[in-house]
Formats: structure tokens, C-alpha cells, sequence
């Protein structure tokens, strides 16, 4: 969807072109409308020839960062950006995408910082102060949220990102009615699916969750996840999530047991000394229990990044047949084609700023369960903890959360793709833990709220870390770190216990559960 003032502006562009009078903002006005209907390459060109027109010029190269960002390539979108900002140190724009790229990776500091500058540079931009203030509202920081989307909105009343900031703030502050008076304006004046429009459907359908409106909640909900699936309708390419996963169950079952339990080479020596994995699917606890561990002296640890990224790109890439085949490769390999990818993962955990030789190193992602038979090859003495949770508990709030796009997210836009996506996963971890030669320990979610000492002292044990008090701040760890996920603001929070949230939607639910039904059991939640 390209917005109408691009649309008026390319066709004057391309008027200049006709008459051979295009500048460099002709070729940039006709690449960001390239761009916009995702035609990469030919935007690629234009942009290549208004740098050659004009080099180091600072607008070309914020809208190059535009372009980065819709493909989702955020580091070469910060890097122009950058480049914007050498050339052009007080160039606000350049600033301001750059915020909206860093917040857009999860990186919440950086993009605090460049948000700043761009008010310093142009006190007047609604956009820097509404990206404050959406930045402070994600974190739990409501007086600052407040305060930035007053700002905001004190020079543009409309602006939608400034709006939803508010009503998080109101939200959060025990205020679901005057959270509501902002919201249905902006969803009425907003004509067609933007992400704005899609965030202040979620956070509509909490103040009505709030008032205990269960069924306005769902609709909104769900509305908020149409939008989603409409604006990101051409985002993805190949295989959907879930049949990525199946593709992996097909190639994983076709290998025997035995080449998975031959693992030749060792750990180079940068490796961390104590090595562990923390997976098991999305809401189910993996950030709380991430910022319990990094609580604790010496435990570096990292969120949801591609730590197997080469082992990817080779072997589990492209089509369904390509997995298979990527796989069975993979569980053929010697010491030489192992340590190389060892290598390159361990050089990809540092270069996210875990130092060298860390006494412990705690790999958080909960879709890791995917990365099973690359973990069973290539660190077998590593420490696997698996999270647990109600599969209702887990599905819902998948279904209810605004995330960023991915192809994993995009499952989330029905609660049939959600539990469909969660049994495959499920599927594969389970048989993966059956079949290879793994260290594992599961942490139940429900009593780990219940008895966190206890909980928290087993799971120590296992991964051969010290307990001590300091786990009880993760907290604090939490907002000293920066959390990218989105549970940034529960475990900000603190300890609380999130069981049975799905139950106010049970009729909802009951037509997925024939397929959850199976791990409700299995898990021990039937009760």
C-alpha cells in the first residue's frame, strides 16, 4: 500500500524523466515508490544513480535507510543512516530513521539516544517526540510516555503513534476508559491497515479485556491481527513457518539415530565455559527466565538473535525438499565441517557483545527447538532448559501480543495458525528430545511463579551455575540490560503470576482444542 502524496509526487518525477530534467530527488522519489510495491532491484538502481548525482547528499541516503528497513535489513539501514550523519551531522531526519530502525531491532537505548538528538535538532518534530514516548510506554515508563506524547501530540493533535503511546500510559495507569476515548477516534479516522491502526486495535481490545468485555476484547483483537496479516500480506517469501517446521520433521525423521550422537571436534577457544540454551515457544516464560540467569555473576546472555545463522543459510534455507536434503547433510559431517560452524556461531555470539571466554553464556530463543539437531552436533555438552506453560496460556497471548513482523508472527494473525504452528513445533521438540543425546531440564512455568526459589535453585543446579539471592532481581536486570522482546514490560514488573489468562476466552479457544488438546495432557495441564 503506497501513501497517496509518494504516488503524486513519483508521477512528477517521472513527468521530469519524460522531458530529461530528473535530479537526484527524481530517482529517489521513483525509488521509495519501487520500494513501497516491494520492486527491490529496480529501487536499488535508482538510488545507485542519485548517489552518483549527488554524493553524500543526506536525504538520498535517509530514504536508502527506508528502503533497508522495509526489506528488513536493519544494519545496512543504520549505516546509511549513518553515512547520512557523517556527512550531515545535524540532519535530523537521518536521526529520527535511524531511532525508528533501532526500535524497530529491539535495540531500545540506542534508539532513545538518536530519538533525543533528533528533538535537539528539531524541537518541533512530533515524530521524535511521539518515538520517545512509544519507546517509554513498551518499557512500563508511563510519566514518560506521557509526557512525550503530550508533546507530541501539542504540535500534531492526530498523530497516531503519539495517541497509542498515550493510551499505553492511560492503560497502564489504571485507566482503560480514557485509554478508550483515544483509541476509537484514531481507529475511525484511520481508513485503511497501518500498523498504527493495527496497535490501537490491540490496545483497545485491553481496555475492553480491562473492563471485563470479553467479546468486544476478541473482536478487537482479532482486528488488530487482520491489519497485521494485510500489511504484511507480501512480506514473506517461501515456506510459512509452520511448514518450515514440518519441512524439518520430514528431514529430521529420515536421518538415523546414530550419526546425531557422533559429535567430532571440539569447542574453540573462545568459546564460553558453561554453554546453555533456553527455548521452548514464545510466552512461555523464556524472558523471565532469561533475566533470572543474567542476574547472576558472570552470565552473559543474548535474545532471539541468529546465533546458527551460517548453519542456516547452508542447510535449512529454501524449499521443503532443500531442508530435507540440508539436513541429512548436516548429520553427515566430521570434526572439519563442525568446527566451522562452531567457529562462525561462537563468532556471531561475540560480535553481539558476549565477551570472550565468558564463564557462562545463556542462549535465549524460543524457537530454538528448530535448531535442535544443529545444538545435538555442534555442542553436545551444552545445557538445554525447556519452558513449559499451558498451551492455552502460551497460544492466546501469542494470538493477543503485537509483535514485529516475521514469518514466525505472522502465524499468530488466527488463533487455528497459532495452535497449528505450536503443535509442529511441539512435534519436533519433543521428538527431538526423545531421540537425541541431550542434557535437558524443563522449567514449568507455574511453579516456577509459585516457588521461585525452589525453581530457580533446580534450575542452577542443572546448568552448573551458583545460586544466589541475586536472582530475585532479575527486574532490575531486566531494565539495566534493555529487553527486546515482548515481554519487556511484565518482567519489568517483577514476579506475578500469568496462569490461566486464556479462560475469560474459553469459547473462543474451544475450536482449537482437538489440536492442543494432545499437549494439555501430555504437559500435565488438564486439571
Amino acid at each position: 500500500m503506497i501513501d497517496p502524496a509518494l504516488e503524486t509526487a513519483a508521477t512528477e518525477a517521472r513527468a521530469n524523466f519524460a522531458r530529461g530534467t530528473a535530479d537526484a530527488y527524481d530517482h529517489v522519489l521513483l525509488a521509495l515508490e519501487h520500494s513501497a510495491r516491494r520492486e527491490f532491484a529496480e529501487a536499488d538502481a535508482l538510488f545507485a544513480r542519485a548517489q552518483v548525482l549527488e554524493p553524500g547528499n543526506p536525504a538520498t541516503l535517509t530514504s536508502l535507510a527506508i528502503h533497508y528497513r522495509r526489506q528488513g535489513r536493519f544494519r545496512d539501514a543504520v549505516l546509511a543512516c549513518d553515512e547520512a550523519i557523517r556527512h550531515h551531522p545535524d540532519y535530523p531526519d537521518a536521526w529520527l530513521e535511524r531511532a525508528s530502525i533501532l526500535a524497530a531491532g529491539g535495540s531500545g537505548g540506542l534508539a532513545r539516544a538518536s530519538y533525543q538528538r533528533a528533538v535537539q535538532l528539531a524541537p518541533g518534530s512530533a515524530a521524535a517526540h511521539a518515538g520517545l514516548a512509544s519507546l517509554a510506554a513498551r518499557e512500563g515508563d508511563y510519566g514518560a510516555a506521557r509526557s512525550h506524547a503530550q508533546h507530541a501530540l501539542a504540535i500534531d493533535p492526530v498523530n497516531p503513534i503519539a495517541t497509542n503511546a498515550l493510551a499505553s500510559a492511560e492503560l497502564g495507569s489504571g485507566a482503560p476508559e480514557a485509554a478508550a476515548a483515544l483509541l476509537e477516534p484514531l481507529i475511525d479516522r484511520i481508513r485503511v491497515p497501518t500498523l498504527e491502526r493495527s496497535f490501537a486495535h490491540s490496545l483497545l481490545a485491553d481496555a475492553r479485556h480491562r473492563e471485563r468485555d470479553h467479546v468486544a476484547a476478541f473482536a478487537h483483537y482479532q482486528a488488530a491481527n487482520d491489519d497485521f496479516a494485510a500489511i504484511h500480506e507480501d512480506d514473506s517469501s517461501g515456506l510459512d513457518q509452520t511448514s518450515f517446521i514440518e519441512a524439518l520433521l520430514t528431514g529430521f525423521t529420515a536421518t538415523p539415530d546414530a550419526v546425531w550422537r557422533d559429535a567430532p571436534g571440539g569447542q574453540p577457544a573462545d568459546a564460553a565455559q558453561r554453554h546453555i540454551f533456553l527455548l521452548g515457544y514464545p510466552r512461555s516464560g523464556t524472558t523471565l527466565v532469561e533475566n533470572i540467569l543474567a542476574s547472576l555473576p558472570g552470565v552473559a546472555a543474548l535474545e532471539e538473535r541468529p546465533t546458527f545463522a551460517a548453519a542456516d543459510m547452508d542447510h535449512i534455507a529454501g524449499s521443503h525438499d532443500e531442508i530435507v536434503a540440508g539436513l541429512a547433510r548436516f548429520a553427515e559431517y566430521g570434526a572439519d565441517e563442525l568446527d566451522q560452524y562452531r567457529r562462525a556461531y561462537w563468532e556471531n555470539v561475540t560480535a553481539s557483545g558476549v565477551p570472550l571466554r565468558a564463564p557462562a553464556f545463556v542462549d535465549m530463543d524460543p524457537m530454538k527447538g528448530t535448531r535442535l539437531p544443529f545444538i545435538a552436533r555442534m555442542f553436545p555438552q551444552a545445557r538445554i532448559l525447556v519452558m513449559r506453560r499451558d498451551p492455552r496460556d502460551v497460544v492466546w497471548s501469542c494470538f493477543k501480543t503485537s509483535f514485529a513482523m516475521s514469518s514466525q508472527t505472522l502465524e499468530y494473525t488466527t488463533l487455528e495458525r497459532t495452535a497449528r504452528h505450536y503443535d509442529a513445533l511441539m512435534r519436533l521438540t519433543e521428538m527431538a528430545l526423545a531421540r537425541l543425546p541431550l542434557a535437558v531440564h524443563i522449567v514449568d512455568y507455574h511453579r516456577l511463579v509459585r516457588d521461585f526459589d525452589a525453581e530457580t535453585q533446580a534450575m542452577c543446579a542443572f546448568a552448573g551455575l551458583e545460586w544466589s539471592e541475586a536472582v530475585r532481581s532479575f527486574d532490575r536486570t531486566s531494565k539495566a540490560r534493555g529487553v527486546s522482546t515482548a515481554s519487556v514490560a511484565q518482567v519489568g514488573r517483577g514476579l506475578y503470576d500469568g496462569t490461566r489468562q486464556w479462560e475469560p476466552y474459553a469459547e473462543n479457544l474451544e475450536p482449537v482444542l482437538p489440536i492442543l488438546a494432545p499437549w494439555i495432557e501430555k504437559f500435565g495441564y488438564s486439571d
